[in-house]
């Protein structure tokens, strides 16, 4: 669920006292279904919402409700309220909190500036659920019970174990030492250590989880961004890595960057630059067609004439027609 249309749906039962779940819909652009869930949410956050049955029935707050937070200005709660347009309290399992949390916010405004607020938040939109392609970044669905316990175990300082379903392995339980919970693009991690080693977990593939009785082995600060990125640098330096010269057209370098995992050399139009292994190599250069040429090494050369050959095979012309008959 996504904080900020939880707040919409208070706003609205505010404003007209009691609305159908059919209306809600329609003004949240959602399904019925995710506003009785989106309902349920609320309740369980502690926004008194109740249900009224009858014709003339609906949804409404109790008479009177109101959050207390004190001492913040426009702009502050405006901030506010943007970061919570942001994933990662969804990937965390914090969104009904999250929601309580920025409705305190609402509330924390003078009467005249709740709306101005309000509605300056809606002209602010913080990563898309897609980009100008229409390519989609899903979040990651994790159960709840699964996140909650993980996230009681970090904060407490506590041994975790998890059902873990590895990619290509069977799942298995682990017992860990948690060091904190990261989140990229709509993907949580649990970053970890086993047996003293450092371990990368992804939340997706936590199948359960155990809060232990028991204190975690772990330094007592963290430096969360430097254990990201030292992890990303073994990520990217391990397995069956591939180095490639390519040469490319300076309106798609960029894209190129981006796609690998380093670059060690770059000229304007020349670059050498590695990837994670053989496919993914061969992948990244194909999506380039013909603005990038591959000088080394000669595999990968010879692995993309043969699918450029084959792609360029199945397009002879008048092969369609032919077999067709």
């Amino acid at each position: 669920m996504r904080a900020d249309r939880l707040v919409s749906l208070v706003l609205l039962l505010r404003r007209h006292g009691r609305l159908s779940a059919a209306r809600l819909a329609r003004e949240l652009e959602v399904s019925t279904r995710t506003v009785l869930r989106d309902i349920d949410a609320l309740s369980a956050a502690g926004v008194p919402v109740y249900a009224e049955r009858g014709r003339h029935g609906g949804f409404a707050l109790l008479p009177g409700f109101r959050t207390e937070l004190t001492g913040l200005n426009h702009d502050e709660a405006l901030a506010l309220l943007v970061a919570g347009s942001r994933r990662g309290a969804q990937v965390f399992g914090l969104g009904s909190a999250l929601a309580s949390a920025m409705l305190k916010v609402v509330d924390a405004l003078p009467e005249s500036q709740r709306e101005t607020a309000a509605g300056a938040a809606r002209r602010l939109l913080v990563d898309p659920e897609t980009d100008l392609l229409e390519r989609r970044v899903e979040a990651e669905e994790v159960p709840d019970a699964v996140v909650s316990e993980v996230r009681r175990a970090v904060f407490a300082g506590h041994r975790l174990r998890i059902r873990y379903a590895a990619v290509d392995q069977a799942p298995r339980w682990r017992t860990v030492d948690p060091i904190g919970l990261v989140t990229v693009r709509g993907q949580g991690y649990l970053l970890a250590t086993r047996s003293g080693a450092d371990r990368t977990y992804r939340l997706a593939r936590v199948l359960a989880a155990e809060e232990l009785d028991e204190p975690a082995t772990r330094p007592d600060g963290v430096d969360l961004d430097r254990a990201w990125r030292d992890r990303g640098t073994r990520f990217r330096t391990g397995g069956d890595q591939v180095t490639v010269l390519v040469r490319v057209a300076p309106a798609r370098r960029d894209e190129l960057v981006a796609t690998a995992l380093a670059v060690h050399r770059g000229e304007p139009d020349l670059l050498e630059v590695s990837f994670q292994d053989a496919r993914h190599a061969e992948w990244a250069l194909w999506q380039l067609a013909a603005d990038a040429e591959v000088l080394s090494p000669q595999w990968l050369r010879t692995a993309l004439h043969d699918r450029a050959a084959a792609i360029a095979d199945r397009y002879v012309t008048g092969r369609a027609a032919t077999s067709s008959r």
